[in-house]
């Protein structure tokens, strides 16, 4: 059944990566317009090496302390959602996950051959940063991902925490698990803004990061995509097993990405459904 313009519009900011008032009009990396599943098939031996190569060296030398790895899902389509607390949190998730995890990441990071290659083979999915088409076209990504039966990683809060609290999640990620019946694996990142804290430049072996896997949450009893209380209901659900998990303290608020307008502190201000 066709989705509905309402439900092509809902879900935005369910990624720190796609920014809300950014400039839409700017030309999209060629990268950027794979179909995810075409991509995904193009990361061939890059990608392979990432995961057999890169990922095991990864924990060799930092020693991430995993914990859960036997509540993912070996199979079939699974959201990750996660408290976000550091730019390292989309490696240490696919590197401690035991199968592969897909996340999208700025068009811009794929600009260069270095670049271009760490990012592909940890599993990033390039995706134009922006509002308005290019989010319906990130959420089309990941809905492809998982019909691909692929996994995702998302992060509710919308961005990173730059306090150490967990705030309140947006409900794009529970938009997008009601809609394809894809389970939600909740994680829980501790340590990770101390071992790369704002600024650094390359993650620190002094502190040791752990990664907790929950056990999946089937959201599908909460009802459908297009119930506002349905999503609020799910999010809520991931949310407190994040916590769980992380044991943050909570915000008891959404984590604002700061306003790029005068039009944007209005909306801020005014009653609406956080996304």
């Amino acid at each position: 059944m066709p989705m509905t313009e309402c439900e092509r519009e809902y879900p935005l900011r369910v990624t720190s990566d796609l920014v809300p008032g950014a400039d839409e009009t700017s030309d999209d990396s060629a990268a950027a317009r794979e179909t995810p599943a075409g991509a995904v098939r193009r990361m061939g031996a890059t990608y392979a090496f990432g995961r057999f190569v890169v990922a095991p060296l990864a924990r060799l030398v930092y020693r991430p302390h995993v914990e859960g790895r036997a509540n993912v899902p070996k199979s079939g389509p699974v959201i990750f959602a996660s408290n976000h607390l550091s730019f390292i949190d989309s490696i240490a998730i696919p590197v401690a996950a035991p199968r592969p995890v897909h996340f999208l990441a700025k068009s811009s990071y794929f600009d260069t051959p270095a670049s271009r290659w760490f990012f592909t083979a940890i599993g990033a999915v390039p995706v134009q940063r922006g509002a308005g088409q290019a989010a319906l076209d990130a959420l089309d990504q990941q809905r492809a991902l998982l019909e691909n039966g692929s996994a995702v990683a998302l992060y509710p809060e919308g961005t990173r925490s730059l306090d150490g609290r967990l705030y309140k999640g947006r409900t794009g990620v529970a938009f997008l698990a009601l809609q394809t019946g894809a389970p939600v694996v909740p994680v829980g990142l501790i340590g990770t803004d101390k071992a790369m804290p704002v600024g650094a430049r390359m993650p620190s072996r002094k502190h040791r990061v752990t990664v907790r896997f929950g056990k999946p949450l089937d959201l599908s009893h909460h009802g459908a995509a297009s119930s506002g209380r349905a999503r609020r209901l799910a999010t809520d659900e991931i949310m407190s097993a994040i916590h769980a998990l992380s044991g943050q303290e909570l915000a008891g608020a959404y984590n604002e990405v700061p306003a790029q307008n005068p039009i944007d502190r209005i909306k801020q201000v005014l009653p609406h459904e956080r996304r």
